[in-house]
């Protein structure tokens, strides 16, 4: 791709199936139909926290709603672009304590396709929409992998 996320988002996002499938999960959420008027790129925008804004958010206090939804939605993602490779159903679980540490685990079956530890979930963000997307795309090539690798432990 010549075009980078930062030249013209909306294209960058159209194009990148993480990115699509994180915007239906957020979407997907959206029971009063908030989003319903936003661009995807907007939709997409909480996820981007630059370093300096990192910084100013404050770890103490509880994980804000729409921060553990974030996360939720971002793993949720990851789990249904393996779902689509491979035919296998998975499952997503999001376990955080109110100081921002836990687990998000996407398992089909009794296979743990991803597990990641969190760690200062207040301040859950990627650089750019590119890394968001990276990361994204990382995680689920590696379940995907998985996966496929062990298919008769997916398929239990």
């Amino acid at each position: 791709m010549t075009t980078t996320a930062l030249e013209n988002p909306a294209q960058f996002v159209a194009e990148n199936e993480f990115l699509q499938e994180v915007v239906r999960q957020i979407r997907a959420y959206d029971s009063y139909g908030f989003y319903r008027s936003w661009s995807d790129e907007l939709v997409l925008s909480p996820f981007v926290v630059s370093k300096k804004k990192k910084r100013e958010i404050s770890t103490e206090g509880d994980i804000d709603p729409a921060t553990k939804l974030r996360i939720l939605c971002f793993y949720r993602g990851i789990a249904s672009l393996i779902e689509k490779e491979t035919g296998q159903l998975c499952q997503v679980i999001v376990d955080l304590n109110h100081e921002g540490f836990g687990w998000a685990l996407v398992w089909s079956g009794r296979l743990l396709s991803v597990s990641r530890t969190l760690r200062d979930a207040h301040r859950f963000g990627f650089e750019s929409l590119e890394k968001l997307a990276e990361e994204g795309e990382k995680l689920s090539k590696a379940g995907i992998e998985l996966s496929q690798r062990f298919p008769e432990v997916a398929r239990l």
